[in-house]
C-alpha cells in the first residue's frame, strides 16, 4: 500500500464484507458506506478512493481476494520457513532417553 487511503479503503471494504453488506446492489451505495467508515477514522483519504474500491470490488470476490493472498507474488521457499536442523540427524527428532530399570 503506497497511502493511508488505500489501506483505510481496504479496511473498510474487509469491515463492510465482515457485516455482510452486498457490493452487487450499487457500487455507488456501497462506496458511500466505504466513504462513512474512512470519515469515521478521521483520516483524510482523496474524494476518489472509496468510488475506486467499489467499483473494484464489485468486479471481483473478496473471499476469493482473501484466501489468494500469496498467489499474485512469488513467495519465499518453503524451506526457508522451515526451521533449521542443527547437528548432522538431517532435522529429524531425537529418541526420547531410555529409562533406567530398578535394580
Amino acid at each position: 500500500m503506497s497511502t493511508a487511503g488505500e489501506a483505510v479503503c481496504s479496511y473498510a471494504a474487509l469491515i463492510l464484507y465482515n457485516d455482510g453488506i452486498p457490493i452487487t446492489v450499487s457500487f455507488m451505495l456501497f462506496a458511500e458506506k466505504i466513504a462513512t467508515i474512512v470519515k469515521a477514522t478521521n483520516v483524510s483519504v482523496e474524494s476518489y478512493w472509496p468510488s475506486l474500491f467499489a467499483k473494484l470490488l464489485e468486479k471481483c470476490n473478496i473471499e476469493d481476494l482473501i484466501t489468494n493472498v500469496s498467489a499474485g507474488r512469488a513467495g519465499a521457499p518453503v524451506a526457508a520457513a522451515t526451521p533449521v536442523a542443527t547437528g548432522g540427524d538431517g532435522g529429524a527428532a531425537a529418541p526420547p532417553p531410555a529409562k533406567e530399570k530398578k535394580k
